[in-house]
């Protein structure tokens, strides 16, 4: 039975981005909750293979991830050859069985994604989908996709902005007549206001910014610019403001904790983006503590938004399912400083229970408000009852 404020959010998202009953059904049954898992893109960029995919896929079935929730393992950019006499793509010699490759992945229990392009050309210049979107959704479902991330490039040569929801329809009707559930990721660095019009689309994430970098300035600036957004949001499609960088080495573990708090309280899509057949248990206890992923995966998808700033200090809140709130006290300035929250600012009146979850235990109950010091860059996250 469905619970009454599920009900209320796919009713209210409905309204907001005109989606379909039918379609906001099919787009619950594939991403209830913001999709996670692993992309190639972040570190190995056009150095991507089907060793590197098993590995990666190995990793996550070893490692905690496949228990913590990541599921997906998705092959970005570069591994498309060339058509066949038929129109058929076919992948290049770092991919020699693509079917072989979703099988294998299968068998452990998680899903393969692919990249595709509705340009003639993807970014980094392999064969794109223009022309030949039938096709190659009918060829990822005989493949076994579970996940298209769909990269907007050189369409920009062929199509006008206008006609972007009506490019990426074209893609989701296709991949719909294929007859394979497969999570449809529109990427296309929030032009035209995509948050407007994705769901409408079939969309069931959508990227809102350009693409992130691993450093502390890119990742801020993508982040915190979500306020706003979450209107947008909600079970079966959601905003994506890119990859985690966490583990790629080019930040601080504060900045990683930021990074990754961020993005939970955002209800996000959780696509790590590191090596992770080398991963630190550092790196590894970040992208999987149970209590912030919960977060992220709270069965009442709501997207969280920013409730208070002064200056480098913000406050951002998401209201959980079962009644509490999750407090994300984030430190932007240059030296450790005191972030508070006043309970008035998240409805509450009185006395309440602070839990902290990255140090996982309880702080006790507090009255009208709640002050912690939060390291140069950092955060302190905590659960609100």
């Amino acid at each position: 039975m469905r619970l009454p404020w599920i009900a209320k959010t796919l009713t209210t998202v409905a309204v907001l981005c005109g989606v379909s009953g039918t379609l906001l059904a099919q787009s619950m049954q594939l991403a209830a909750t913001p999709p996670m898992g692993w992309n190639s893109w972040n570190h190995f960029a056009c150095k991507v293979s089907d060793a590197v995919v098993r590995a990666a896929a190995d990793a996550i079935a070893s490692n905690g991830m496949k228990q913590a929730g990541y599921i997906y393992v998705n092959i970005d950019d570069c591994w498309q050859g060339k058509r066949n006499e038929k129109g058929i793509i076919q992948p290049n010699e770092r991919f020699p069985d693509m079917k072989a490759l979703a099988d294998y992945v299968h068998s452990k229990g998680l899903k393969l994604g692919i990249y595709s392009s509705p340009g003639p050309l993807t970014c980094a210049k392999y064969e794109g989908s223009y022309g030949h979107e039938e096709q190659d959704a009918q060829t990822y479902a005989g493949w076994g996709m579970d996940y298209l991330k769909y990269d907007w490039c050189s369409a920009a040569k062929v199509y006008k902005p206008s006609e972007m929801p009506a490019v990426y329809k074209k893609m989701y009707d296709a991949l719909k007549r294929a007859g394979h559930p497969i999570v449809y990721s529109l990427c296309q660095y929030g032009m035209e206001q995509v948050w407007e019009w994705g769901a409408s689309v079939g969309g069931n994430l959508w990227r809102t910014t350009d693409d992130i970098s691993d450093n502390y300035e890119s990742m801020c600036f993508i982040g915190f610019g979500q306020n706003g957004l979450q209107k947008f949001a909600g079970p079966g499609h959601w905003n994506d403001p890119d990859m985690l960088e966490v583990g790629n080495g080019k930040m601080t573990k504060d900045e990683y904790l930021t990074h990754m708090s961020l993005w939970c309280i955002l209800a996000a899509p959780l696509l790590a983006g590191n090596d992770l057949s080398k991963m630190t248990q550092a790196t590894l206890g970040i992208l999987t503590n149970p209590e912030v992923v919960a977060v992220d995966q709270d069965p009442k998808g709501v997207e969280g938004h920013r409730i208070s700033q002064v200056g480098p200090l913000e406050v951002w809140a998401k209201p959980l399912a079962d009644g509490s709130q999750v407090v994300g006290l984030f430190n932007r300035g240059e030296s450790m400083n005191p972030v508070s929250l006043d309970f008035r600012d998240i409805g509450v009146s009185g006395s309440a229970t602070i839990r902290d979850l990255w140090g996982r235990k309880d702080l006790g109950s507090f009255q009208d408000h709640f002050t912690a010091s939060v390291p140069k860059h950092g955060v302190v996250m905590i659960k609100v009852k």
